[in-house]
């Protein structure tokens, strides 16, 4: 029926799935209790700032939001030192992915990026009818010497996931530094800092520094972790003034919502609360890990986000057994690796819970 209506560029496209949600496992399998380590969500809930300013922002509702997110650009330029047209808004990373994508490909361009690693820098490529060159990992982490192999004259835009999702893992700050200098003059560096709150280690490099420093990078960053807003969908970039410029042309009009802008900016600051929050997520990720050692399973490391990436054989079988038992983790054949899972920290009662029900499920017991 409609055969020549779509492009043929996402022919070979698989929609994305998200999970069942956690009302309705619970109906399906009868189950009294639920727990969802899948999508590396913060365990916390919005800073208390943040629910204030969702509270005083539902009273103009009727009222679109500002199209251009002024405010919380020129909070976050002056945060990070930068100019304002220097700043560009997504509903998350990912949409500032999508943004870079849609300005930036044409068919028959490329773009580059490890793998197993994001799908959406893959996805997003494709929908443009670009190219993406999927270079293998090495011990679980971005091989950038490969990845600067797998350059040519039309890729477009090359990704570095810092630290590497689904992995967790992250090159040296003397590997990514060496290897931004390297990248031909025609294509965007994207460095993608979703996670980059729950990080304290010396050598692990601010990427905005990178920018600061003159490098031609695109430095992403999103609320939806740490920050506790993944149900409103704000994040960010921070690039070269003609890159913002570029998606200023290809955002919708009113991207973001008044609640995600007025929460996102009412975040940013409470520096203490975010070490306590990175703390727990260090002591929380340390008990996964103890409770899969416990059972012969190594998570690949060293791991420096909220999630673990643990190569089981059957990632899906695995996945499907931990349901059952009402644990929800994330199978990752759709990011390259159906070997594995990856499992989201939690707060100390659900990691709790998934190492009981993990036991049960390798002993064989329910």
């Amino acid at each position: 029926m409609s055969g020549g209506l779509f492009r043929r560029s996402i022919e070979g496209l698989i929609p994305y799935e998200p999970g069942k949600p956690i009302e309705e496992v619970q109906r399906e399998l009868g189950l009294e209790r639920v727990v969802k380590l899948a999508s590396n969500e913060g365990p916390f809930p919005p800073f208390p700032a943040a629910v204030e300013a969702i509270d005083r922002s539902v009273r103009d509702l009727n009222r679109y939001p500002d199209g251009g997110s002024y405010a919380l650009r020129a909070a976050l330029a002056e945060r990070h030192g930068v100019a304002h047209e220097e700043v560009v808004i997504g509903s998350g990373a990912d949409g500032v992915i999508d943004l870079l994508s849609q300005a930036a490909l044409e068919e028959g361009d490329e773009i580059v990026c490890g793998w197993p690693s994001f799908p959406s820098y893959v996805l997003d490529a494709a929908k443009a009818g670009a190219v993406a060159r999927k270079v293998p990992l090495r011990a679980h982490a971005y091989d950038l010497d490969a990845l600067l192999a797998a350059v040519g004259p039309r890729t477009k835009l090359v990704y570095v996931c810092y630290p590497n999702n689904p992995t967790g893992t992250a090159n040296t700050s003397a590997e990514l530094r060496a290897f931004v200098e390297r990248v031909p003059e025609h294509v965007l560096t994207v460095i993608d800092q979703a996670y980059f709150e729950y990080i304290d280690d010396p050598d692990y490099v601010d990427a905005v520094e990178l920018f600061k420093q003159g490098r031609r990078v695109a430095v992403l960053r999103t609320f939806s972790k740490i920050y506790g807003l993944a149900g409103l969908r704000v994040g960010y970039g921070i690039a070269p003034a003609d890159v913002v410029a570029a998606t200023s042309k290809v955002r919708r009009a009113f991207d973001v919502t008044a609640p995600a802008q007025a929460a996102a900016l009412a975040s940013l600051g409470d520096e203490d609360e975010l070490a306590r929050r990175r703390a727990l997520n260090a002591a929380g990720r340390a008990e996964l890990e103890a409770a899969l050692r416990a059972h012969g399973l190594e998570p690949a490391g060293p791991a420096r986000g909220n999630f673990l990436y643990i190569e089981v054989g059957d990632g899906a079988a695995l996945f499907d057994r931990l349901l059952r038992e009402g644990v929800i983790v994330r199978p990752l054949a759709g990011f390259g690796a159906p070997e594995a899972i990856r499992v989201t920290v939690g707060s100390p009662e659900e990691n709790a819970f998934f190492a009981a029900s993990l036991g049960q499920v390798l002993s064989g017991v329910s």
